[in-house]
């Protein structure tokens, strides 16, 4: 009977933990890769991490960093602050290449660029005192801002947007330490780590304890 119910409390906790886990690594997370001092929510990247939708990357003049992601490769070039959303990258400053055959899209203040078709598509995106400049290196773009304006960028083709005066007066952020930013909790590879840890261990522990007589005697 203590068995039993050990087995009941142990499928009841794996209900809870192998969902989660299922879940968090279904959120879009990606592996980082500096080349430089690179900066993973105002931390140093020692050279590679895993990162989570949500995670602010920021890169300096000598350093450059990799997003690799299913389907879609990200390059942050020098001087860049960049966010890392899944299927999306905002651009806060400087510049990225995006290579991509899952239409991952790039936002940069009010524009937003994203493949023209599910194909591999290739293109770079700066955004430098002001003025936006989009480049289709492989495969057709389409371009959209905040007032519903949509455009089509052939490949080999290239433009420029300038932002919005509103956009201009924001403050940018400071080129020093990004504030932390954190994925959900799911997300972490260490409570991934743990959960499956701890079920593990239940596991273990109630398959191999000896059952408790229920009526014992005294000889």
């Amino acid at each position: 009977m203590m068995r039993t119910l050990y087995v009941r409390i142990l499928s009841c906790l794996m209900l809870v933990v192998f969902p989660g886990t299922l879940f968090a690594a279904d959120q879009g997370a990606a592996m980082l890769y500096s080349h430089g001092s690179a900066l993973l929510n105002g931390n140093n990247i020692p050279r590679s991490s895993a990162i989570f939708p949500g995670d602010l990357v920021q890169t300096t003049k000598d350093s450059v960093a990799n997003i690799n992601a299913t389907g879609s490769t990200v390059l942050v070039l020098n001087e860049s602050l960049v966010q890392y959303q899944g299927g999306t990258v905002t651009l806060e400053h400087g510049g990225v290449t995006v290579s991509t055959s899952k239409s991952m899209a790039t936002r940069a203040e009010d524009v937003n660029i994203s493949p023209a078709s599910s194909v591999l598509t290739e293109f770079e995106v700066r955004d430098v005192d002001g003025t936006v400049r989009i480049v289709a290196r492989k495969g057709d773009l389409t371009i959209r801002d905040d007032s519903g304006t949509t455009t089509t960028l052939a490949q080999g083709q290239e433009t420029t947007r300038e932002e919005s005066e509103s956009q201009k007066k924001k403050k940018k952020r400071p080129a020093g330490a990004i504030p932390g930013a954190e994925g959900g909790i799911l997300s972490s590879p260490v409570a991934v780590g743990i959960g499956i840890g701890v079920v593990g261990g239940l596991t273990v522990w109630a398959l191999t304890r000896d059952e408790d007589p229920v009526s014992p005697t005294v000889p």
